[in-house]
């Protein structure tokens, strides 16, 4: 047929009640405000001589790309609350989407690896040092920033050789693979499929990693004899849990079903909750409630 190409979209943002837009732009602002001074604590604090271990620094890279992550999508989503105006350039759309989905792909593989070298910590604790060394843990976060920026391109360019033809509102609050595919006039089903194994990859395969690496370090946690120290472990192990499993649970249910009869709403609070939210969580969860962290915190304030 005689489709017009589009040359920009428009985004419908989070809500269509004009009387919940300045509560919300408010409430988002302070949100992004919490995880800006949050991440930017922890990147200042964990290059400090006395935390230069793999961990802290792969909290500061974590913390990164979750500066990183809100800032791809909240400052535009505020600027739509209040604009008359919420188009978005076809050039900014694919900017946005490979930036999303570059950032979150590179997030889960990092997580793997900071999952990974809890395990080794509590489980081989000699070795630790020798394996964890200086160019281990530079190699591992390359590997997932290589990793993620494959997984982008790839993503991003099967998406926008779609047909968009019409209309160009995009009901959602940044540009993201689901709600694109509502908008296209081709057959997206050899799409959904492979959007579908690339959730697999990126996803739930991390996730039952990490689940791997937490059920041998929560086994080794039994074989302790002070009580304390257990307890004190556990609380940790749980806290980074909660927060993978809520990522895991969010990135899921939006991408394992792009076509989904679910609501577009509740998927606009899941894709809420993992690029607002959880980047404001990270710095509590991982970070300070960390002893040492605190006590560094406290010495440079």
């Amino acid at each position: 047929g005689n489709h017009t190409l589009l040359s920009d979209f428009v985004l419908s943002g989070l809500s269509s009640h004009p009387e919940l837009q300045h509560l919300l732009f408010f409430t988002i602002f302070l949100v992004y405000s919490m995880t800006l001074f949050g991440n930017l604590l922890i990147c200042m604090v964990t290059v400090h001589p006395t935390l230069h271990m793999p961990m802290y620094f792969f909290l500061r890279v974590l913390s990164f790309l979750d500066i990183s992550t809100a800032s791809v999508v909240v400052p535009k989503m505020l600027l739509n609350l209040l604009a008359e105006d919420r188009s978005i350039s076809y050039t900014g759309c694919v900017t946005q989407l490979y930036c999303v989905v570059f950032l979150a792909a590179t997030e889960w593989y990092l997580l793997a690896a900071m999952a990974y070298d809890r395990y080794v910590a509590v489980c081989s604790p000699l070795r630790y040092a020798a394996i964890m060394n200086t160019r281990v843990c530079l190699s591992l976060v390359l590997l997932c920033c290589c990793s993620g920026n494959v997984v982008s391109v790839l993503q991003t360019a099967w998406v926008f050789t779609l047909s968009f033809c019409g209309p160009r509102r995009i009901n959602y609050f940044f540009c993201d693979i689901p709600p694109l595919l509502m908008l296209s006039c081709a057959d997206t089903s050899l799409y959904e499929k492979q959007l579908i194994s690339a959730t697999v990859l990126v996803i739930l395969t991390p996730f039952c990693l990490i689940l791997l690496s937490y059920a041998c370090i929560i086994s080794s946690i039994l074989k302790i004899s002070s009580a304390e120290s257990r307890h004190k472990t556990f609380s940790t192990c749980s806290s980074h849990l909660t927060v993978v499993t809520l990522y895991c649970a969010s990135g899921t249910l939006i991408y394992l079903q792009p076509k989904s009869g679910n609501s577009q709403d509740t998927k606009k609070i899941l894709a809420l909750i993992y690029t607002t939210v959880i980047p404001t969580l990270n710095p509590l969860i991982y970070s300070l409630r960390n002893k040492e962290v605190k006590e560094v915190l406290i010495r440079v304030m």
